[in-house]
């Protein structure tokens, strides 16, 4: 009898269960979207010095976590915070050399053959996005324009120059900006968007060439995946 009454409780359970309704409305107001984003860029160099010029393909890529929180009732509006890790390589003919603990700036002539020249930073950045978009929660597929600003703090960089006898390296340059900032979008339709970031602070606190400070800036273009 017993095990008569636990298998009639058991399937009034499932009965009862089976007739509940999914709470669609519960299910759209918590939803959030695009946690997680990776992105590959073309770093330019603005304002360079007269005789600074890039050469080869200047790669970036970026990756980290972004917490979403909508501000509206629909979840197509939020404000998202995160964290992340970049990577900037700028293969240009400024040639970084340090000779007793002085860190000098001269550039390849023209007709000079050399087999590598580039500079390589590597960041922890924290963005915060303002977001819209066209989402849902049962659909993934929507139109984004994500707009924000990022403060960037470089842990580490190293330069090198290699041609005929020569290979200069310098490490953590103490003449380039630890701290870096500037402001970005990202927009496009599903797992494509469209990005861009332009900086303002420039890139090197110390250091001339020919007499003129070194007040380049940077400018990434390029594509950003967002993941959920």
């Amino acid at each position: 009898m017993q095990k008569l009454f636990q298998l009639l409780f058991l399937l009034s359970f499932l009965n009862g269960f089976s007739q509940e309704k999914p709470d669609f409305e519960a299910v759209d107001s918590l939803y959030r979207e695009d946690q997680f984003y990776f992105g590959i860029t073309y770093n330019i160099l603005n304002h360079k010095p007269e005789g600074v010029s890039q050469n080869s393909f200047s790669a970036g890529v970026d990756l980290g976590f972004l917490r979403d929180f909508p501000i509206n009732k629909k979840r197509t509006v939020a404000i998202a915070p995160g964290l992340g890790l970049s990577y900037k390589n700028y293969k240009q003919n400024l040639i970084i050399q340090e000779d007793n603990g002085v860190i000098n700036y001269s550039t390849i002539a023209t007709d000079a053959p050399f087999d590598k020249n580039k500079l390589a930073m590597c960041f922890v950045e924290m963005p915060i996005e303002f977001r819209w978009r066209t989402s849902t929660y049962d659909s993934h597929k929507f139109w984004r324009v994500y707009s924000g600003v990022k403060l960037s703090y470089m842990f580490y960089n190293k330069s090198r120059y290699i041609a005929t006898d020569i290979d200069y390296k310098v490490s953590n340059n103490p003449d380039l900006n630890k701290f870096q900032y500037g402001a970005y979008v990202a927009t496009g339709w599903n797992s494509w968007n469209f990005y861009a970031y332009y900086g303002f602070q420039n890139m090197f606190k110390e250091g001339t060439l020919n007499g003129k400070p070194l007040d380049m800036s940077t400018l990434n273009i390029g594509l950003m995946f967002y993941i959920l």
